[in-house]
C-alpha cells in the first residue's frame, strides 16, 4: 500500500509544477500576484482531490489510520522535495520558508496540509474503510 501510495504521490509532482508554469504565464499576469498565488494554491488543492478520488481507491481497502498514515509520508515527501528542489535551483532556507507565511497570500502552508488530509479525505468520500 505505501509503495502505490508514493507512485501516487509522483504523480502530483508533474501536476504542481504545471500549476506553478499556470500561474506565472496566465494567473499572475492577469489577476496579479497577491491574487494569483492563493488561486494557483486553490487549483493545486483540487487537482491533489483529483489525483486521490482516482488513484487513492486503486490501493484497495484500509483502516482509517493506514489512509492518515499515507497523508503524513505525503507530507513528508513534499516537504524533502521542495526542500531539495529549492536548494538545487539556488534558492535559500530563508527563501524557502517564506512560502510557508499564509500572510503573505502564498497557501503553500495549507497545500502542504491538504496533501496530508487528502487520502483520508478521499477513502472517506469512497467508503474505503
Amino acid at each position: 500500500m505505501i509503495k502505490k501510495s508514493i507512485i501516487i504521490w509522483l504523480s502530483i509532482i508533474p501536476l504542481a509544477i504545471l500549476n506553478g508554469a499556470l500561474r506565472e504565464a496566465f494567473l499572475t499576469p492577469w489577476l496579479g500576484e497577491s491574487y494569483a498565488q492563493p488561486v494557483s494554491g486553490i487549483i493545486l488543492c483540487l487537482l491533489i482531490l483529483i489525483v486521490s478520488l482516482v488513484f487513492i481507491p486503486r490501493i484497495g481497502k484500509g483502516e482509517q489510520k493506514t489512509y492518515w498514515k499515507i497523508g503524513i509520508l505525503w507530507i513528508t515527501l513534499t516537504i524533502v522535495f521542495e526542500t531539495i528542489f529549492g536548494l538545487a535551483m539556488d534558492s535559500s532556507f530563508s527563501e524557502l520558508l517564506k512560502a510557508y507565511d499564509i500572510t503573505t497570500g502564498n497557501l503553500w502552508l495549507l497545500v502542504v496540509l491538504f496533501i496530508g488530509v487528502a487520502p483520508s479525505l478521499t477513502a472517506k468520500i469512497k467508503q474505503l474503510y
